[in-house]
């Protein structure tokens, strides 16, 4: 990967991790923050926008990669990672794997999970 590469994805990554948090924060203020609305809307705008800009890319027009790496990897890298794993496990079933992709779903929600909860016991517990 090049120079550009690094540079477009960082831009990308820039304002996309910004305007995670500015919406995020917007609505939290709206809704409130006794449900994770923010992270809730912003992940499933997340895979909406993925799928729509990953099939107008690849499937629709003959665009510069460089597209690629400040839209896809660089903002929706920095918005959410939802976005990548929602795409990629219905490329799974697309191509007919059923097993896989219902693999890829449930261990990724339960082994995220289960890394969470490690995670928090590991620092809960580091110096105790």
């Amino acid at each position: 990967m090049g120079d550009v590469e690094f540079l477009w994805v960082g831009i990308g990554g820039f304002v996309g991790a910004n305007a995670r948090y500015v919406l995020g924060q917007f609505i939290g203020n709206r809704l409130g923050t006794s449900f994770p609305y923010g992270t809730f809307i912003i992940n499933i705008t997340g895979a909406f926008i993925i799928g729509l800009v990953l099939t107008t890319l690849t499937e629709r027009t003959i665009a510069d990669p460089l597209w690629r790496q400040l839209l896809v990897v660089g903002f929706l890298g920095g918005y959410t990672t939802f976005s990548s794993y929602t795409f990629e496990a219905v490329q799974l079933f697309e191509g007919g794997d059923w097993q896989l992709a219902t693999l890829y779903l449930i261990g990724s929600n339960l082994l995220g999970l289960l890394a969470c909860v490690a995670g928090l016991v590991l620092a809960r517990n580091i110096g105790t």
